[in-house]
């Protein structure tokens, strides 16, 4: 004769509590007192209890099939400057779009809130949050900050972070793979016959993604001989660090002194870049693209064609975060992670007319046709 299977209500009928309530503390749901779940999941383990899985494989069907009355709500917080400032800026607003698809399909509702928000704290947010009985965050569009940290109560929420910032406390979070991204371009541009090949970055982005832009520019220049080895152009200066470490606007632009010198000195052949950051300064020294230089885009947009480069597939990062997050509130994992992970997204590459695939040779690879490259 099989053992019988020990049941929550036998653990309810010894504990002397109802059943709900051992339910709450099996799944160790925060709203139980965390003693009471100590004592509770002792007692079922003393016992012997394993859940059933046909029963929980049931519990997670009902819950896709059967339409929720009181459709749950995550949290999408910001940190920007205003409180819609964000969706100007590159990536942001991609983020929030593939984070509120992901949420509706996955039968919740994204809800945004600004910590900034007149009279908001963080313990005010925090305490509003756990009153609404909305225990999933998004933490989102940050502004770059040095050494902040959030201070929620973290035992009542789980959440899941966007990008690096702010940077305590860890948790988990997604990203674009800022290094693969660059080292893609570098494979394809390799492959294509350049050899002397230029990465332009504001300083600022590349430390608020621990460097990673310039790690995998480092990393694929390897194959190339010394002499083909160009440094990276990072602006603004080293110094002042303010500068670059809190510029929050769009419109970054090398200065046109020190790229114009760092151009003539080195004569890329091809230049991997944002376009908004070197194609205005090109264009005042006079140099055509592609025919003075070639140009990749690791911040695509223009998918027409006339544009080679990496599309950053940013939607996919904000619908992976709410992925993640509704699988840490299914298995009821709140508070900060004993060990972070981050996820990292890769890019898409597109073939474009500013980077042509052959390189075309005798372009510039011997630094003739160079026009107007005045210093």
């Amino acid at each position: 004769m099989s053992e019988k299977r020990v049941t929550l209500s036998d653990i309810a009928q010894r504990a002397g509590v109802h059943v709900t309530t051992v339910s709450l503390a099996m799944r160790n749901h925060p709203r139980l007192p965390e003693e009471t779940r100590k004592r509770i999941q002792a007692l079922a383990q003393e016992m012997g209890y394993t859940p059933d899985p046909l029963l929980r494989a049931l519990v997670a069907y009902r819950g896709g099939v059967i339409e929720r009355r009181n459709t749950p709500t995550l949290a999408y917080v910001t940190n920007w400057t205003t409180e819609w400032g964000w969706k100007n800026v590159t990536a942001h607003p991609d983020f929030y779009a593939g984070a509120k698809t992901k949420a509706t399909e996955l039968g919740y509702k994204l809800e945004h809130f600004w910590m900034r928000d007149e009279g908001m704290s963080q313990e005010r947010l925090g305490q509003i949050l756990y009153s609404r009985g909305i225990n999933g965050i998004i933490i989102a569009s940050h502004s770059r900050e040095m050494g902040d940290a959030l201070q929620f109560k973290w035992e009542n929420f789980s959440a899941v972070k966007i990008d690096y910032f702010p940077h305590q406390p860890m948790l988990h979070n997604v990203t674009n793979n800022q290094c693969d991204i660059v080292r893609l371009a570098m494979q394809k541009v390799l492959s294509a016959g350049y050899r002397r090949i230029g990465l332009v970055m504001h300083r600022g982005w590349d430390h608020a993604v621990d460097h990673l832009w310039t790690a995998g520019y480092l990393c694929e220049q390897q194959v190339l001989k010394a002499r083909d080895r160009l440094p990276v152009h990072l602006f603004p200066e080293a110094e002042p660090r303010d500068r670059w470490l809190n510029e929050g606007s769009e419109e970054l632009f090398p200065d046109p002194k020190a790229f114009m010198a760092w151009f003539k000195r080195y004569r890329p052949e091809v230049i991997i870049s944002k376009a908004s950051f070197v194609l205005p300064i090109l264009k005042k020294m006079g140099l055509s693209v592609p025919d003075d230089v070639a140009f990749v885009d690791v911040f695509l947009s223009d998918f027409g064609g006339a544009t080679a480069g990496v599309r950053q597939n940013h939607e996919t990062v904000g619908a992976l975060a709410v992925e993640i997050l509704a699988g840490q509130l299914q298995h009821n994992k709140y508070g900060v992670p004993e060990i972070p992970t981050t996820t990292y997204v890769e890019g898409t590459w597109f073939n474009g007319r500013s980077c042509p695939m052959p390189a075309v040779a005798g372009t510039v690879s011997s630094g003739a046709g160079l026009r107007k490259v005045a210093v």
